[in-house]
């Protein structure tokens, strides 16, 4: 087995909610390969959950960041420039829609729903790149988190699909105008998986169990599995791949048609 070393290297992971989160999963996986880490957290009440989970990594930074205020989040990366100097990537595990707007159907959207799923799933990508990008190293990597619904309908859905749609497409362009710096923007596709946030979308249960019946692979992912293809792309050994949505769903998204049992 391939051992990645980024000791001496220095990641931000924003958008960590607990020990579940997919974003928590890239982050161990940055740890165990030697990486220092800074995280954001949304509001105060989540601060507990990080120190908890935080507790055995010395020298880990943290910042209350919310994205939708512009002044917390040049504070916070000010502060980390104060600390640091320099990047060498970024997780950005940052997604939020209003319950109601996952309840009905997507034609009932309101304008409020719909701005707030899309500012904080999406645009929040492209305000992180702004302030980070005089503080990335040449090579450094910044990866998101997508899911099949931006390209194909997955009922229920709704405004989040929208939003991871918008998402992908800021992968592209920011892949295009940071490229010229060295600096790398690639999602990660991830099929289901039980977190906090995925089990609030309606039908998850049902949703979970078929994508196991379809995949070619006949079974779930795992939060390890989506946490090394973060790694692999916020590394050296990815330093060729750029702008890319990379799957890691047992193979779910290949699928055209099922072909019933013989």
């Amino acid at each position: 087995m391939i051992k990645i070393d980024l000791s001496g290297k220095r990641y931000l992971v924003m958008g960590v909610a607990n020990k579940r989160s997919l974003g928590w999963a890239i982050a161990e996986q940055l740890r165990d390969a030697g990486a220092e880490l800074a995280f954001t957290y949304q509001a105060e009440r989540l601060r507990t959950e990080l120190e908890k989970l935080t507790a055995d990594m010395p020298g880990t930074l943290l910042f209350q960041c919310d994205v939708t205020d512009e002044e917390e989040l040049g504070a916070a990366f000010s502060a980390l420039e104060s600390s640091w100097g320099v990047l060498d990537g970024i997780v950005h595990a940052i997604a939020f829609a209003p319950r109601a707007a996952m309840e009905g159907r997507y034609l009932d959207t309101t304008r409020d729903d719909w701005l707030t799923a899309l500012e904080i799933s999406a645009y929040s990508l492209v305000s992180v790149a702004r302030k980070a990008e005089p503080l990335l190293t040449d090579q450094a990597g910044i990866v998101t988190l997508s899911y099949y619904a931006a390209e194909k309908v997955v009922p229920k859905y709704n405004v989040m699909a929208i939003a991871k749609s918008a998402l992908e497409a800021s992968v592209r362009y920011l892949a295009y105008e940071l490229g010229s710096k060295g600096v790398r923007v690639n999602a990660v596709s991830a099929g289901p998986v039980r977190t906090v946030a995925a089990r609030s979308i309606p039908g998850f249960v049902k949703l979970f169990n078929r994508f196991a019946e379809v995949a070619p692979l006949g079974r779930n992912i795992t939060h390890e599995e989506v946490g090394q293809l973060g790694l692999f792309l916020l590394s050296p050994m990815s330093t060729g791949i750029t702008g890319e949505v990379v799957y890691v769903d047992a193979g779910f998204h290949t699928m055209g048609m099922e072909l019933p049992s013989e």
